[in-house]
Parts: structure tokens; C-alpha cells; sequence
């Protein structure tokens, strides 16, 4: 009914489908959830990106919701997701509602929410929205406030103490790319001595022509001040700062594999504990976690999964191939503002190209290549099947050693090099993922990948 569906980080959709009507109406589902889990007497945050259409849905929705008796608590201007998130938890809130469609093109919006803990939203909680959505509480009555407040200054002051580097003299490079991130990621980093130059960071409608995702393609601009410029590293998030990009002046935008594993190995200088990464994720991770006598764990694709398992077996570090990182003392959210600080902290006591030159020394070279092949829906189940059935003895003239169904089909090699296929959740396509030692073994392993799809289409 009201094509409204939660996939893996809340509902999104074009402003011909994403309406005022049926925001309000998620609305009210979430208020018939909290109120179903005993929370109703608890506030709700309501927060928006930087989208033009965002204001607008925020104000229908908070007008919603205090008409449902639902008291409400907005920032003054648009506010990054890991924000509310964190002030969930920090407030003790029922939850958190952000009309954002994080790194999508303009002509898109969208809504997730974050339950009471902070951490993104299961299926066993987006599967009771949806059910109200079908079945609305009409039980509601009396009125709800909205209070504003300032939810900036106890997350920047939290972030300042969990991570407590003193960044005087660090050049940094700043990419808001018109995002909500502006302000915030830049301020924190000046306030804590670093020398930052902020780079598109105004609000506009068009993000400057290209989606606020924070690609190699599309910060051409961040990478030439770096590399030219003699900054020391260059930090974007994207359109609702929930994810970060590195840029270095060896290596450009950094792959967002070799940003993870940077990053564990430089809390495990000071820290230990397991880490968590997606099963899109480099295994370059688990030479480092076996190195330091660590655990890592391995989930399905999408941060919900690296939360859940992150409580579960207390991680140091968590996140996703994507640019989605969070770490131990923080909420269980993707975090780009707190990771842009953890990047620079690293910066400051050794540069991250240096780090990464050590790391492949130490732990050998590793390749990717992600690519995607074009799938209708009703064969991408089949497909995998027939993929899981084949994937025996060998794959592309190596030695098959294991294979893993925990998110698609990934087919482990007995030379250590891996691919994986799985259905996009959100487009007609199947993603093909493939690591290996080397750029020539990928490249072969992703063309195998595609044959094999085509092949069964």
C-alpha cells in the first residue's frame, strides 16, 4: 500500500513517490511502535538533511506529530544523522526520525529511523512499522510540544573526549560537499588545533551537480588541493555525514578497504578488541585482527548487521567497504564526523600514507574491483542458486576452498584471493566483489564473475 518499503538504511525514494502524506503517515507508525514498546512518554528527535524538500517534510511531520500527543525535539538548522543518533542515546529519547536521503542525487528524499539504543533500525522493528503503516493506532490524542535545542555542543564536546588528539599544525582539506556535515566536521577539526580550508560548503539544491557521495569521481576538486597544495589530507562526508572519504597525496581518494584497516590498526596501537566488517569487506582485516591475537566477525551487507554485531561481541571497530565506520564508545551508527577525526588523530602521529605502506609491507598487497550487471528481479534468486550450485572444484582456473551464503554467494580460493555475488537491494542489478594480490587476478576473477551472470540470465 503506499509503496512505502524499509530497506537497508530506511525508505527512499524519487519526489514524485516520497510525499508529505506519506512521511506523515511513517510518522505515525513510528509513534504507534514507540508506544507499543512502552516509550510514548519519551521524546522524539526530528531531523533533516540539507535537501531542498527536506524543511518542508519536517515541518508537516512535526505538525503530525504533536497532533498525535507526541512531544518533539529538532535542531535549528539541517543535522547530520550520527548527530541525532548520538543525542538518542545521550537524551535518553524514545528515538530519532532524519529525512535524508544520505548520498542520493537531489531529485531524491528519504526517512530513517533510529531506535532508542542509537544504533539503526533491525527488521524487527522496520517490520512493525510497516505493519502499522497498514494498520494505523487511531487511539492517539492530546497535544505534543516541539522544543528546540542545540544537539551540536554535547556530541562535539563527546567527540573531543573520545578521541583526544591535539591536531595543532595538521593541514586539513575539508569537503562538505553542500552536505550537512558542514559546520560540524570542519569545526571540530579547527577547534581541536588542526588548520582546516572548507570546500563546498554552502547549501545547495543541485550539491553542485553531482550526488553528495563521497567517490574519487566525484571529489576531483578535494584530491587536486591536496595533491598540489601541500595539505596533509583531505576529508569528505557525504550528503548526511553518516559516511567519510580520505584523500592523501600519495594515493588520492583512499579505498574505503584500506581506510578500514588503517584506521583498526591504529586503535589496536592503544586498544584492543575485535572488529567487525561486512562480507564485502577486505580480509586484510583479519590478517591484522590474527596479527594482534584479535576476533573478527563477518555480517551481511548494510550497518545494521555491523551494529548488531558490534554489541554482541563488544568490537573495537566496525563498518562497511562503503565508508561507513563506527568504533567502541560511541553509538552503534555509522559516524563520518567521528571517523573524519579519528583519520586526522592517526594523521597527526604518522601519516596515513606511511601507515599504509607499513601495512601492505607487513601484510602483503590486496586488490579490489567492484563491478555490476544488469538483473531483473525475478531472476536474481535463481541465479544465486545456480551460482551456489556451480561454484565447485574451481572458479576462473582456481582451486575453490569454501563457500560462504551468508549474503549472496561468495566463493573463498584456495590462493586466498575471494568473489562475491549478490543482489542490489535497491536497483535491478547483481554486485560482483572480488579481492585478490594482484590488479590482473581481479580484473580476471570479476570478468569470470560477469560471464557467469550473463551466462545465466
Amino acid at each position: 500500500m503506499y509503496q512505502i518499503k524499509f530497506g537497508t538504511d530506511g525508505w527512499r525514494a524519487t519526489l514524485d513517490v516520497f510525499t508529505a502524506d506519506k512521511v506523515d503517515r511513517v510518522g505515525e507508525a513510528i509513534v504507534s511502535y514507540v508506544r507499543s514498546s512502552g516509550l510514548g512518554e519519551k521524546s522524539i528527535i526530528i531531523a533533516h538533511d540539507a535537501r531542498e524538500s527536506s524543511p518542508d517534510f519536517v515541518k508537516s511531520l512535526c505538525e503530525k506529530m504533536i497532533h498525535l500527543g507526541q512531544d518533539v525535539i529538532c535542531e535549528s538548522r539541517d543535522c547530520p544523522t550520527p548527530v541525532a543518533a548520538w543525542s538518542v542515546v545521550n537524551r535518553d529519547l524514545a528515538g530519532a526520525i532524519v529525512i535524508t536521503a544520505s548520498h542520493n542525487p537531489p531529485e531524491y528524499n528519504g526517512i530513517k529511523f533510529i531506535p532508542f539504543d542509537g544504533a539503526p533500525a533491525l527488521p524487527e522493528v522496520t517490520n512493525q512499522l510497516e505493519k502499522y503503516l497498514e494498520v494505523p493506532d487511531s487511539k492517539f490524542e492530546g497535544e505534543g510540544e516541539v522544543e528546540i535545542v542545540d544537539l551540536f555542543g554535547p556530541y562535539s564536546e563527546h567527540v573531543k573526549r573520545l578521541i583526544s588528539k591535539d591536531l595543532n599544525g595538521l593541514n586539513i582539506v575539508y569537503d562538505a560537499m553542500h552536505g550537512s556535515g558542514r559546520g560540524v566536521t570542519d569545526k571540530l577539526l579547527a577547534e581541536s588545533g588542526a588548520n582546516v580550508r572548507s570546500i563546498r560548503n554552502c547549501i545547495d539544491p543541485t550539491f553542485g551537480g553531482n550526488p553528495p557521495e563521497p567517490k574519487a569521481e566525484n571529489l576531483e576538486l578535494l584530491i587536486q588541493l591536496v595533491q598540489e597544495g601541500g595539505e596533509d589530507i583531505g576529508i569528505a562526508n557525504d550528503g548526511d555525514a553518516d559516511r567519510v572519504a580520505i584523500v592523501t597525496p600519495k594515493r588520492g581518494c583512499l579505498d574505503g578497504n584500506l581506510l578500514f584497516a588503517v584506521l583498526y590498526e591504529y586503535l589496536l596501537e592503544q586498544n584492543t578488541g575485535p572488529a567487525v566488517r561486512t562480507v564485502s569487506t577486505t580480509y586484510l582485516i583479519d590478517r591484522i585482527a590474527e596479527m594482534h591475537g584479535e576476533l573478527v566477525v563477518e555480517v551481511p551487507v548494510g550497518f545494521k548487521w555491523v551494529a548488531q554485531a558490534m554489541k554482541v561481541h563488544s568490537a573495537l571497530f566496525g563498518g562497511e567497504d562503503s565508508g561507513g565506520f563506527s568504533m567502541r564508545g560511541h553509538v552503534r551508527e555509522k559516524d563520518g564526523i567521528l571517523i573524519s577525526q579519528l583519520a586526522a588523530a592517526a594523521e597527526m602521529e604518522k601519516s596515513l600514507d606511511e601507515r599504509i605502506d607499513l601495512m601492505l609491507k607487513k601484510y602483503g598487497e590486496f586488490h579490489h574491483v567492484t563491478r555490476n550487471v544488469d538483473c531483473e528481479e525475478s531472476k536474481k534468486t535463481e541465479i544465486l542458486n545456480k551460482v551456489h550450485e556451480s561454484a565447485k572444484g574451481e572458479f576462473a582456473e582456481l582451486g575453490v576452498k569454501q563457500v560462504n551464503s551468508i549474503d549472496g554467494v561468495k566463493i573463498l580460493l584456495t590462493d586466498g584471493s575471494w568473489i562475491l555475488l549478490r543482489p542490489s537491494g535497491t536497483e535491478p542489478k547483481m554486485r560482483i566483489y572480488t579481492e585478490g594480490n594482484s590488479k590482473n587476478k581481479v580484473e580476471r576473477l570479476v570478468r569470470s564473475g560477469e560471464e557467469l551472470i550473463n551466462n545465466l540470465i
